[in-house]
């Protein structure tokens, strides 16, 4: 009788199958659902925070009324958050300290260096102005018609802000007036024509845009008697912006401030911008974003407030005082990045991935089936030597654990080819063989049982001998 240890067991190789597409499904699942949270995080809306100030101001209620009308937006890629400030100063170093994303800021103070132009929110213009003299009092005051005529004098300045005071200082200065010896009186915006009326100031100053209706009521306010005020040309105001490049030369249309003849010919002043800048390293496609948005909707928003309509964009010339965002600039030069320009990389990759995976995959599969057909190279020797062992068996029962061997071998076979380890011509040799095997097992048995006992054992004994 031959033992057991001659067979080869089939290897279970149908839960490794099993492993190997659960890894594959499980890693295809994986990128397809990285695709669609990158997808998702690219598309979904931003909400950036936004410093401006002072309460009450137009810049506030400017930034109030984009952010509505951003978040109220369908399909919007950017939404707002005001963060309110005492003005812009203290809005510029909100910025500065990472606590907003943007802010409106003054072009004439200190940019913060993190600070990028994302647009021009207005222009601003410098107004300075005599009140009319009094009818009726005594001896009148030389009448001033010059800035270098305000030394000793006292100055009215509209607005809290030190910037408006400093900025005055500065025209004194280009004029030969020591500031030292001017006396200035600064009042509240929102108190502007109050003030006036109760303030016997010499000259007045006030900055805003060229048709605010905060200079135009202060200057009303200022006027006596149905008297004219004078203003007072700034006239040096190219050597101002040749030594300060936040400041420009600039005109004061006639008849822009109130009235037909107010002022009755061109004055001349110095100009600078309210800016809405950007953190250096928000993203450029964040920052493209919220321009096209800015510029898309400033123009439904100029019946309510007009100074949105005012809203330019950047200056992009390599040498401006701010330098402009990349986002911005994208937007302004029509550079901007699509989705696919953006992102092209990351779908580049992911296929790239899906291929390199499918490959492994490929590979894995065609190892185990090495490993499946070796194993069945090894079982078809093996059932052609359990065929030469059946001719010469002298016992049933070793013929039937043959049997039960060789019906093991075939049901591993025909995994194989379920699995396409082998194919149908290997198929096919293997039930050439496994056939004579079945046929020299049935003549075996046949012979077996026509022997008497006696011959069966004699038999057995002599080639037990021989083997010997």
């Amino acid at each position: 009788m031959t033992d057991g240890s001659a067979s080869i067991s089939p290897k279970p190789l149908r839960s490794a199958k099993r492993r190997l597409m659960f890894v594959l499904i499980a890693g295809a699942l994986a990128i397809i659902g990285a695709t669609i949270a990158g997808y998702y995080f690219a598309v979904r809306p931003v909400t950036l925070r936004i410093a401006v100030g002072p309460a009450n101001s137009d810049d506030l209620k400017v930034v109030q009324a984009l952010a509505q009308a951003f978040n109220n937006q369908q399909h919007t890629q950017v939404k707002l958050r005001p963060v309110q400030t005492d003005g812009a100063s203290a809005s510029a170093q909100t910025l500065a300290d990472g606590k907003a994303d943007l802010a409106i800021i003054r072009g004439d103070l200190d940019v913060p260096k993190n600070a990028q132009a994302v647009a021009v929110l207005r222009k601003n213009v410098v107004v300075m102005w005599v009140p009319p003299a009094a009818k009726g009092k005594g001896r009148k005051a030389a009448k001033i018609t010059k800035i270098a005529q305000l030394a000793g004098r006292k100055i009215g300045v509209v607005g809290r802000t030190p910037a408006n005071v400093n900025l005055l200082k500065l025209i004194l200065t280009q004029y030969g007036v020591d500031p030292m010896k001017v006396e200035i009186v600064q009042f509240p915006a929102n108190e502007a024509v109050e003030a006036i009326k109760n303030l016997k100031a010499d000259a007045y100053l006030a900055v805003g845009p060229a048709n605010s209706k905060l200079t135009i009521d202060a200057i009303t306010a200022s006027a006596k008697d149905g008297g004219e005020p004078t203003f007072l040309p700034i006239d040096a105001s190219e050597a101002i912006a040749q030594n300060h490049p936040a400041y420009e030369a600039a005109e004061i249309p006639a008849g822009s401030l109130g009235s037909a003849d107010r002022p009755d010919d061109e004055v001349k002043t110095i100009s600078f911008s309210h800016h809405i800048v950007a953190r250096k390293g928000l993203s450029d496609a964040t920052v493209a974003a919220f321009t096209r948005q800015l510029f898309a909707i400033r123009q439904s928003l100029k019946n309510d407030f007009p100074l949105a309509a005012k809203i330019e964009t950047p200056d992009t010339d390599k040498d401006a005082t701010i330098p402009v965002h990349p986002g911005a600039a994208a937007f302004v030069d029509g550079e901007e990045k699509t989705f696919l320009d953006r992102y092209s990389d990351y779908i580049w990759w992911s296929l790239m991935a899906f291929s390199a995976m499918g490959s492994a995959g490929a590979w894995f599969a065609g190892y185990l089936k090495q490993d499946e057909r070796n194993t069945n190279t090894s079982q078809r020797e093996r059932l052609l030597e359990m065929l030469k062992t059946a001719r010469q068996s002298d016992s049933t029962d070793e013929l039937d654990q043959l049997q039960a061997e060789a019906d093991d071998i075939l049901r591993h076979t025909l995994d194989c080819f379920e699995h396409g380890a082998i194919e149908e011509g290997t198929l096919t040799a293997f039930n050439i063989a496994l056939e004579q095997f079945h046929n020299a097992v049935a003549d075996r048995k046949a012979l077996l049982l026509s022997m008497p006992q006696n011959l069966q054992r004699t038999a057995s004994q002599f080639r037990a001998a021989g083997t010997a």
